[in-house]
């Protein structure tokens, strides 16, 4: 069927990948040999994952969670496991109890553990695809003039005189 070893390798790599993915692949080729390696590393898609949850880079840390950086919250702002979401109190046991305590973490615990950011709400954010399905980055917005990693504000998604001061996300089951 294929008359040479040139063929059987053209057919091996067209099956491994899509038109897509080696097209990204020639854009990254054509950026680091205009603009050097340091910019073609800095574009890498998987630079942002490394740094923070899929889709932000680190430059605002996450709200205070059971679970430490990773804030992953459920569309009421409670919290959930970062990796298997199921919902987990304060102490990051999971929720089986109205017993147990279990607040909203932009609006409840980030002014009890920072009083200073006086009433913070959420204030907006964006979508990204991680794993297959979209991801929602919100920003929990304060009256701080620094962020939870203790740099200056930044205005994000945030109205009515709120910056930026940590962010959580939460997994949709919608595909990407």
């Amino acid at each position: 069927m294929f008359e040479t070893t040139t063929e059987r390798a053209a057919v091996g790599l067209a099956e491994r990948t899509s038109r897509r993915s080696f097209l990204g692949r020639v854009g990254c080729g054509v950026v680091a040999l205009v603009g050097g390696p340091l910019v073609a590393v800095a574009l890498s898609p998987n630079r942002a994952e490394a740094y923070h949850v899929c889709g932000h880079t680190y430059t605002t840390n996450s709200c205070p969670h059971p679970f430490g950086i990773y804030a992953r919250v459920d569309k009421y702002g409670f919290p959930l496991h970062p990796k298997y979401g199921y919902p987990v109190d304060d102490k990051g046991d999971i929720y089986a109890s109205r017993k147990q305590t279990r607040r909203k973490i932009c609006q409840e615990v980030v002014p009890d553990i920072y009083p200073y950011t006086g009433a913070p709400r959420y204030g907006g954010g964006w979508s990204r695809c991680c794993g297959g399905r979209i991801r929602r980055i919100y920003d929990c917005c304060s009256y701080s003039r620094i962020r939870i990693n203790g740099d200056g504000s930044v205005a994000g998604y945030c109205h009515g005189g709120r910056s930026v001061f940590c962010i959580t996300y939460r997994d949709t089951n919608t595909s990407c």
